[in-house]
């Protein structure tokens, strides 16, 4: 019971349910481990019981960040104050824009009353705004009266009670729901490093996604594209290919340039080395798209970072480099970890934890005299982040330009690699010797560990979410929208002890209302809406918060079914409102693969299979034609055409017919691809994060062959909004 009771304490799950109907136990050593990575000591009965004693003897005036909405009631810690105390919020310059640097704006003081308990307010009902006379009690909903709420933002909140008790927090202040995207927004759902066009050096560049975003909103009307993250990745010998395993979240990967595009680019002298570096990258886009040469990230950044070198030489007018200066004043330290370590990563390896011992803490006195003999290699890696960061920018203004309603969406990774550039510069916030997984499931009894040490819940909370806020604002900067991985994280995740399987993991909680809050915060700042990937298991209540701060969530159309009736497909019009959907993501077939069963061919022959290949095919057949069924009822499949290009236009036409605010189409889709993009439950097995588009004969396709193909034009056709009727001259509107 006593260690139970600990766990409870620090939000760490001593059981879970799978299912509704099953609880399984977590193992005691496991607690402990997780325990421990929180800095809680529960390795004895009597090491549990001091723990215990002090958390429970522990009394707290104020949590470390207290999270106020606009409109909405106040938290019990503020609602609940003694009467009398006095309340101060501090507003925070650097969260305040155009604020004057020295000036700090000035405090709100208030002092709290007696008043009686408020109503609750109804789920999803924003509470009144208006505030009542001092004297009288508060509106139900509202705050109380002596409740002066403070601008947006992050604050310090100060109080002190009658009895003279003290306490200081971070208080963020947000607003009650993200922006929206526009209705029946459609758009496109793309790998960016598998769109290959003619220019390209090897991979899909920031300036082919500029291209398609260009492109995509003048000819077809697309709204949005979304890519995969753009994280900075850890180099290696090779480069983990996946992009949801970085070395930072906070800042993007120079590997994605479009070198040519760079201002300096065209004032290199040595243009007999640029000139066979040119030669060298179409030769890597060659046997890509023509010799079945698979895309070599590792050939690319070298062929990439020597003509980066190159511009790097090339002094910059007075123009840019006042906006290099801004850009590093903006970045501040994150950036100069950021890189640091990938100059130090030069010298001694991808992995800081094989670093000499005085170089594995960004503050030791080491490391400040690495800065200093590496200055050269820091404002490199400083300037790749500057020209990224415009790269990005520019980007996003060629979508907005193209009259698109969101733009670039961006997405953000689950977690970082423990190696990575992240993990040493911010080393108190992660727990070290835990990984992120999920748990046993029906689809995977072994449950998953995908390597990522997660962020500590009680360093964040007690930094003011800091590097959560830093991180997010790195991404919306440049951003349209903001796709989450496996949103249900900032709920909980499931920690997994290093060394132990997947099955020995627990879960830990998360304050989600704070995470929430400066989600929310810095997606209004940013006037960005967010997308969740809300797939697989999810905690009850949780895809309700979501949607109550407008956060959408992520609908795919086969897994879409009555699940607590029948099990039939939902009909287009039972789907949800708040949505992104979609026919597949980037770890499913592709919807041709997914119509034809060559997914379920394809694991068979990887050994991927549970079932015999004639059992998983009859279920997949079954499956495939349930839905075939419903769309010939909806008579948007013609009636007997087995014609594989027009059913994967019916299950657009469907998917377009639902509710859904967003839209996405898998750009691999427009052109009859079958192969995934990546295939879970596989490493070097499969060419995972390496396959150029392609089309249906595995022929890899460029940008501009993508955007002339008739059958892209054909699918788009369905996803077109209707134009308004134009009546010719003399003929009246009816």
């Amino acid at each position: 019971m006593g260690l139970s009771r600990l766990a409870a304490l620090h939000g760490v799950a001593t059981s879970y349910s799978p299912s509704p109907d099953v609880t399984v136990s977590v193992p005691d050593d496991t607690v402990i481990a997780v325990l421990a990575a929180l800095g809680v000591d529960a390795g004895t009965p009597a090491d549990v019981r001091k723990c215990l004693a002090a958390a429970e003897s522990r009394s707290r005036l104020l949590p470390p960040t207290v999270v106020v909405w606009a409109g909405e009631p106040l938290p019990p810690a503020l609602a609940g104050l003694p009467p009398g105390s006095t309340v101060t919020v501090e507003p925070e310059p650097s969260d305040l824009p155009g604020h004057p640097a020295g000036r700090p704006p000035a405090p709100l003081s208030m002092r709290a009353r007696a008043a009686a308990p408020a109503e609750p307010v109804a789920s999803g009902e924003p509470a009144p705004e208006a505030v009542p006379a001092p004297e009288a009690a508060p509106a139900p909903g509202a705050a109380p009266a002596w409740w002066i709420p403070p601008p947006h933002g992050v604050h310090r909140i100060h109080v002190r009670t009658p009895d003279n008790r003290r306490a200081t927090a971070t208080l963020v202040a947000a607003p009650p729901r993200l922006p929206q995207p526009p209705e029946g927004t459609h758009g496109f759902l793309v790998q960016l490093y598998s769109l290959l066009s003619a220019r390209s050096w090897g991979m899909g560049d920031l300036g082919d996604l500029a291209d398609l975003a260009a492109w995509a909103g003048r000819s077809v009307g697309s709204g949005f594209v979304q890519v995969n993250p753009l994280h900075a990745a850890v180099p290696g010998k090779p480069t983990d290919p996946s992009p949801y395993r970085p070395s930072s979240r906070r800042f993007p990967d120079p590997v994605h340039l479009h070198v040519e595009s760079i201002p300096e680019y065209g004032h290199v002298r040595d243009r007999a080395a640029l000139d066979d570096l040119r030669q060298d990258a179409a030769a890597l886009s060659e046997a890509v798209l023509n010799k079945g040469a698979l895309i070599d990230r590792d050939a690319v950044w070298e062929l990439k970072r020597q003509a980066l070198e190159l511009v790097a030489q090339v002094p910059l007018t007075p123009g840019r480099r006042a906006d290099y200066c801004d850009f590093l004043a903006e970045q501040g330290q994150a950036l100069e970890d950021h890189a640091l370590w990938c100059a130090l990563a030069e010298v001694h390896g991808p992995d800081w934890h094989t670093w000499p011992e005085a170089l594995r803490a960004p503050r030791s006195p080491g490391t400040a005299r690495a800065r200093s003999e590496l200055l050269d290699r820091v404002d490199f890696h400083c300037r790749l982040a500057w020209l990224t960061a415009g790269q990005l920018a520019a980007a996003q203004r060629a979508a907005e330009d193209a009259g698109m309603g969101v733009g670039i969406v961006h997405d953000l990774a689950v977690g970082v690699h423990p190696a990575g550039a992240d993990t040493w510069s911010q080393q108190e916030a992660f727990a070290h010797g835990m990984s992120v997984g999920a748990p046993p499931d029906a689809f995977n009894a072994r449950g998953q560990d995908w390597g990522l040490p997660p962020w500590r819940p009680d360093v964040l909370a007690a930094t003011g979410y800091a590097a959560y806020r830093g991180l997010l604002r790195g991404l919306l900067a440049h951003a349209g929208a903001l796709r989450i991985d496996h949103v249900m994280g900032l709920f909980r995740l499931w920690w997994v002890p290093e060394g132990r399987p997947p099955t020995d993991g627990t879960y830990v909680a998360y304050d989600a209302e704070a995470m929430l809050a400066v989600l929310v915060l810095e997606a209004h700042r940013a006037g960005t809406s967010v997308v969740g990937e809300d797939l697989g298991t999810v905690a009850p209540g949780v895809r309700e918060a979501l949607a109550r701060r407008g956060v959408l969530g992520t609908s795919v159309l086969w897994f879409e079914r009555d699940w607590e009736g029948d099990g039939r497909p939902l009909a287009p019009e039972e789907w949800r409102r708040d949505c992104l959907a979609t026919a597949t993501t980037h770890d499913l077939p592709s919807t041709a693969a997914r119509l034809t069963g060559d997914h379920v061919t394809l694991r068979h022959r990887l050994g991927l299979l549970t079932r015999s290949l004639e059992e998983e095919l009859t279920a997949d057949l079954t499956d495939t034609a349930e839905w075939l069924a419903l769309l010939a009822r909806l008579r948007m499949l013609p009636e007997g055409d087995g014609d594989e290009e027009a059913a994967v236009r019916a299950v657009h036409r469907f998917l377009r017919r639902t509710p859904a605010r967003m839209t996405g189409v898998w750009l691999p889709d427009t052109v009859g691809d079958r192969r995934p993009q990546n295939l879970p439950g596989t490493w070097d097995q499969y060419p995972n994060w390496r396959l150029p588009i392609a089309d249906p004969e595995g022929h890899p396709v460029t940008l501009e062959e993508i955007t002339a193909s008739p059958r892209l034009h054909g699918l788009m056709e369905v996803l077109r909004p209707r134009k308004p009727h134009t009546a010719p001259p003399g003929e009246r509107r009816p």
